[in-house]
């Protein structure tokens, strides 16, 4: 194998993180590739770190170029979401490209794990942009 990178993986961890979404066992690709398991291991865990590693560091920059940001606290019912996003982006003086039932399914499916229902359960953060876009964040605790 060379030493093509794909961003932050190297060759050999895109190709076994490219497997493992096929569906093959860490113990059929270490045949594939002749190696063991706890290599392949080895190379899908610090594949995962880079990728973790890389949201992080976008996650950061996003901050950075945001306008503005609304920090959605646990127990706030996903209606009230989109209110408090445009109310904050009229404070900003932007108007947002979105409408009401965009944001809302923004919020709903772009937080993940952060909703439960129609209740945010984790803190998320809602970054707004100059140009009228928004960016869905969930705080790390």
């Amino acid at each position: 194998m060379g030493r093509r990178k794909y961003g932050l993986l190297t060759e050999k961890q895109y190709l076994v993180l490219k497997l493992r979404l096929q569906g093959l066992t860490q113990e059929e690709i270490a045949k594939m590739l002749n190696t063991t398991r706890e290599n392949i291991s080895i190379i899908e865990r610090r594949a995962r770190d880079n990728i973790r590693l890389a949201e992080e560091t976008l996650n950061a920059y996003k901050e950075l170029l945001a306008a503005g940001e609304v920090v959605i606290k646990p127990g706030t019912h996903l209606v009230e979401v989109p209110k408090l996003v445009i109310s904050r982006a009229d404070e900003l003086g932007i108007k947002l490209r979105a409408n009401f039932t965009m944001l809302y399914d923004e919020i709903r499916y772009g937080a993940g794990d952060c909703i439960s229902g129609t209740r945010v359960e984790k803190p998320i953060k809602v970054l707004i942009f100059k140009d009228g876009s928004f960016d869905v964040v969930p705080i790390k605790q």
